[in-house]
C-alpha cells in the first residue's frame, strides 16, 4: 500500500475561536484534525497525529502556544493516527475508561496493521510503543483550564466503544474524532474477527444526540471544519448506508450482492467523495446490525 506520508503540519493551524486552534489534516490520509484549546492556566491538546515525530512537533507548537501553561492531551479514539503518539505527552494523558480498554485490548493489533502498511507510515511507527493513560475516567470529565472549562463526553459505541467527543461550552466548538468526517464516506473499522464494535446504528443514535447540542463550530476527525450541518450530514449518508443495505436485506440477499448493489448506489449519489474503501465494511457491518435489530 503507498500512502502519503502521514506528516502534521503544524504551521497551517488556525484559530477557530477565541484560543482554539486547529491543525488541520491538509487532504491528507491518516492525518487527523488536531485541536488546541487554551485557558488561562492549562492547554489541551486533542490527538496528536501518527507516531512520535508528529506528536513531538505538535507538543512542541502547543508548548509555545501555551507560554508556561500546563500542557494536557486527550484523544478522540484510540486509531493510531489520533493516539499513538501519546507517550510525548507522559504525565498528562487522560481519557475515558472504554478508550483505554480498546487501547488494552486491541492496540497492539492495530499497530501491527498499521506498520504492514509500509513505507513513510511504517516508518513513523518504528519507535511506538503502546501508550498508557495517566489519567482514565468514567462519565464526562469536566477539565478546568483557568476561566474555561472543556467537557471530555464519551459518547458510547459508535465509531469505536471508546469514542468521545471534546466539548469547548463557552465557544461552541465542538470535536468529533472519527465520529464526523467531511468529503469523504464513513470510516468503518469492521474486522472481523479481530475488531467488528463498530456500529452503524449506534453511530445514528450518537450523532443524533450531538445534533440536538447544536454547536457552532464542528471539527471533524478529517476533513474541513464546518457548523451543524457536518453532523447532519454524516447522520444522513448514514441512514442512507442503512436504508439501502437493510432493504436488500429484507428480501434475503445475499451479502456479497448486497455490497456490490449498495456501493454502485452511493458512488453514483456522491461521486466526488473520498474513503471509497469504507463503502463495503459499512455494509458488512450494517448486516450484522440487522441481525441483531
Amino acid at each position: 500500500m503507498n500512502l502519503p506520508d502521514p506528516v502534521v503540519q503544524v504551521s497551517g493551524a488556525v484559530e477557530v475561536a477565541p484560543e482554539v486552534l486547529v491543525i488541520p489534516n491538509s487532504g491528507v490520509s491518516l492525518v487527523p484534525n488536531i485541536g488546541i484549546i487554551g485557558g488561562r492556566e492549562a492547554v489541551l491538546v486533542v490527538d496528536t497525529g501518527l507516531g512520535l515525530v508528529n506528536a513531538a512537533a505538535v507538543r512542541a507548537f502547543a508548548e509555545e502556544f501555551a507560554r508556561g501553561r500546563r500542557v494536557h492531551l486527550t484523544t478522540t479514539h484510540f486509531h493510531p493516527e489520533h493516539a499513538f503518539g501519546a507517550s510525548v505527552f507522559a504525565g498528562d494523558y487522560l481519557v475515558n475508561s472504554a478508550q483505554a480498554n480498546d487501547l488494552r485490548r486491541k492496540g497492539s493489533g492495530y499497530l501491527e496493521m498499521f506498520r504492514g502498511f509500509g513505507g513513510d507510515v511504517e516508518a513513523r511507527l518504528a519507535d511506538v510503543e503502546l501508550p498508557v493513560p495517566d489519567e482514565v475516567y468514567d462519565g464526562v470529565r469536566a477539565l478546568d483550564l483557568g476561566g474555561r472549562t472543556v467537557l471530555l463526553r464519551p459518547t458510547g459505541r459508535g465509531h469505536t466503544l471508546g469514542d468521545q467527543v471534546v466539548e469547548v461550552p463557552d465557544a461552541g466548538v465542538l470535536f468529533t474524532g472519527d465520529l464526523a468526517e467531511t468529503g469523504q464516506f464513513a470510516i468503518f473499522p469492521w474486522f472481523p474477527p479481530h475488531d467488528t464494535d463498530v456500529s452503524g446504528v449506534a453511530w445514528i443514535g450518537v450523532l443524533e444526540s450531538l445534533v440536538a447540542g447544536s454547536p457552532r463550530i464542528v471539527v471533524p476527525g478529517h476533513g474541513s471544519v464546518g457548523d451543524v450541518g457536518v453532523l447532519q450530514g454524516v447522520q444522513d449518508y448514514l441512514h442512507e448506508l442503512r436504508d439501502e443495505t437493510w432493504r436488500r436485506r429484507d428480501f434475503a440477499m445475499a451479502v456479497d450482492e448486497i455490497e456490490a448493489e449498495v456501493r454502485e448506489v452511493l458512488l453514483a449519489r456522491h461521486p466526488s467523495w473520498s474513503g471509497r474503501e469504507w463503502i463495503s465494511p459499512g455494509v458488512r457491518c450494517l448486516c450484522s446490525d440487522f441481525s441483531v435489530d
